[in-house]
């Protein structure tokens, strides 16, 4: 009977030991790569990776943990041709853990529509004039300058209105560099009426965290001084959902709306939060006071409180001013930065958005 029991457990063994000769077998046909992730806990699939274009000037960056698309400035090919928003910085698809904070917020796409973008995108314009650089001085036909942009004809004695598409002459020249985190765009502009730059903005994903960083620098080149404001419009989209209950923004200050909110949107202590889903063609939006001259005022959470996916973004400039703007697709604290750089001189400034998921 022992030798009978000793026999089974010697057939028992050989067979483990096959077993475990045909896993190692069979991991090493699959190869290192594979051998890696089915060792390693499972990641969140990259939701940007379906998103990638071969249509247009397109450079992906990461940091392994925050992915990022941006589509890089192109007067023929660019996915934003429009006279509104500075060219630079486009993000099409940003996702951190599988969840998405920028994306295309129309439904339908026109490159030349002042508008038609996606992500921390920024606009130029005096909030002394409502204009950009020289328009106030420029007649009809004459020339005006929009850093981002280039230099523009203005057509008629009509005030500035961001939405009219003005003929851009001269887009600069363009150039960029890229890493695997990072892409450092540069526009260089000069023009017949006095002002010029050499610009520059490198989106930065930070190794080692969850954030993009903005890093702006603007020289004056020209012969008359850069004296405006810039604001970036964010379009924030987390998961895509629809602006309402489960959404809020939280200030560092305590705010105070210029007009009534309307369709819902309440502020309620520091944060600014909706009773109901925003419906099409209905917006909450207000101009925003009670901030210091502290940069450490210039600090927002937009978050999810169902899920827990947010945003928080924070600059080291102080604000200038804040218009807040939400429709049913999107979130924006539009906060703004003043610029003035005489001629010859240079001005920095930096955005950081902190992603989170908890």
């Amino acid at each position: 009977m022992n030798a009978i029991l000793k026999a089974m457990e010697e057939m028992e063994l050989k067979a483990i030991c096959v077993c475990a000769s045909l896993a190692v077998f069979s991991t090493s046909l699959l190869g290192p790569a594979a051998s890696a992730q089915a060792n390693s806990s499972q990641k969140a699939p990259d939701p940007c990776a379906s998103q990638i274009s071969t249509d247009v000037p397109q450079v992906s960056i990461s940091n392994r943990s925050v992915h990022a698309l941006i589509d890089l400035p192109d007067a023929d090919k660019g996915w934003y041709r429009g006279s509104r928003f500075d060219w630079s910085g486009v993000i099409p698809c940003l996702s951190y853990d599988g969840h998405t904070y920028f994306n295309p917020w129309r439904p339908t796409h026109d490159p030349m529509g002042h508008d038609a973008l996606a992500g921390p995108v920024e606009e130029f314009n005096s909030l002394e004039s409502k204009a950009p650089l020289g328009f106030e001085d420029a007649k009809a036909g004459d020339l005006f300058v929009k850093p981002g942009v280039g230099v523009l004809r203005r057509l008629d004695d009509a005030p500035y209105k961001f939405s009219t598409p003005y003929p851009i002459v001269d887009h600069g020249k363009w150039s960029f560099k890229a890493k695997p985190n990072e892409v450092a765009i540069t526009q260089s502009l000069t023009s017949p009426v006095g002002y010029g730059y050499d610009y520059t903005k490198t989106l930065e994903l930070e190794k080692g965290s969850p954030v993009l960083a903005i890093h702006h620098h603007m020289k004056n080149t020209g012969t008359k001084t850069i004296d405006t404001d810039v604001y970036d419009h964010d379009f924030f989209r987390l998961d895509n959902v629809t602006t309402g209950p489960d959404l809020s923004v939280h200030f560092a200050f305590t705010p105070t709306a210029t007009r009534a909110l309307a369709n819902g949107g309440e502020l309620v202590g520091r944060d600014l939060v909706y009773h109901s889903e925003l419906q099409e063609r209905q917006s909450v939006q207000s101009g925003i006071t009670g901030f210091s001259s502290s940069p450490s005022d210039y600090d927002f959470i937009v978050k999810n409180m169902k899920t827990g996916v947010g945003v928080e973004q924070t600059s080291d400039s102080p604000l200038a001013s804040i218009n807040f703007w939400s429709v049913p697709t999107v979130i924006a604290p539009e906060a703004y930065i003043h610029i003035h750089i005489a001629p010859g001189a240079s001005q920095d400034w930096t955005i950081r958005y902190r992603f989170f998921d908890k």
